[in-house]
């Protein structure tokens, strides 16, 4: 599939005419109309009904043209940002993340950041930490905030902040009645851990602070998203070790408590190239202190 489809189903269905189209696309119609039965050859589905008057869309054809909106208006903005950055109007800078760090400080960072330098694009990707190393390696990001140390000497490590861990419970739990529990108290109980992939990962980080205490938590379900976690929690599945600003989630049908044990944290770790020297870089260390310092009051 190559994007003349793209574009070329784009105008058909937006029109439902395969005449005004062709006129759009500056094309004959014959071609057009080949080029739309080689789409459907591809992906294996009828996507235009030609027999109605207009032409309609199947229900494959709606979705299609649901993602294939999409699609385009993105390349639009990768077109349109490429341009900019061409012409020397904007710098591109792309930040990885773990999606646990979307909800402590790195929004207020991404935020101060953008103000602070608004010729700047920025781009988001969302990866795990040790994904964050290739990508850093490779270029695809420019920083990485994720949870677990790396140890390799391309990558400048430094940990912004030490994230206390609290326990998640479903309504009406009955270790709700405690102020604080225990891990002991967690690995007896139905346990939930997420992400089940790719590893190593935040999963690994809670199973050592089990493992240094000679605890084995009774693990029913793995997810992959911190949310499905909070979900399966909320549902009566089982109980989750999460960072403590995964309660501002807000959801009024999980309950935290914190820990009883001492200094049980999940880092928030800042990732960079060690060969890195650029201003961008220096600018954003330098506020990220600032979003710690103050969240720290």
């Amino acid at each position: 599939m190559e994007l003349r489809h793209l574009r070329y189903f784009h105008a058909v269905a937006s029109t439902l005419s395969f005449s005004r189209a062709a006129a759009l696309l500056h094309i004959a119609q014959p071609p057009l109309s080949r080029q739309i039965r080689q789409l459907e050859d591809m992906v294996g589905a009828v996507l235009v009904e030609r027999d109605s008057r207009p032409i309609a869309l199947t229900m494959a054809g709606r979705f299609f043209y649901e993602q294939t909106v999409q699609l385009l208006a993105r390349l639009e903005q990768i077109e349109e940002g490429t341009r900019r950055i061409a012409g020397g109007a904007n710098q591109w800078f792309n930040v990885g993340f773990v999606p646990s760090a979307m909800y402590g400080m790195l929004p207020e960072l991404i935020k101060r950041f953008r103000l602070h330098r608004p010729d700047i694009e920025i781009g988001f990707s969302e990866l795990v930490t040790m994904e964050q190393v290739e990508a850093l390696k490779s270029g695809r990001i420019d920083v990485g905030f994720g949870r677990l140390p790396i140890s390799d000497p391309d990558i400048a490590c430094v940990t912004l902040v030490e994230e206390p861990l609290m326990a998640a419970f479903p309504l009406r739990h009955p270790l709700l009645k405690k102020a604080s529990v225990s891990l002991a108290q967690l690995a007896s109980e139905r346990f939930i851990l997420y992400p089940a992939r790719p590893r190593p990962s935040y999963a690994d980080q809670v199973l050592e602070i089990f493992a240094q205490r000679g605890l084995h938590p009774n693990i029913v379900k793995e997810a992959n998203e911190m949310q499905t976690a909070i979900g399966l929690v909320a549902a009566g599945v089982g109980v989750a070790l999460v960072p403590a600003s995964v309660k501002g989630l807000h959801r009024s049908d999980v309950v935290y408590r914190p820990l009883s044990n001492k200094a049980i944290f999940s880092p928030v770790i800042m990732n960079v190239r060690a060969s890195d020297r650029s201003v961008l870089l220096d600018q954003l260390r330098s506020l990220a202190g600032e979003v710690v310092q103050q969240l720290s009051r």
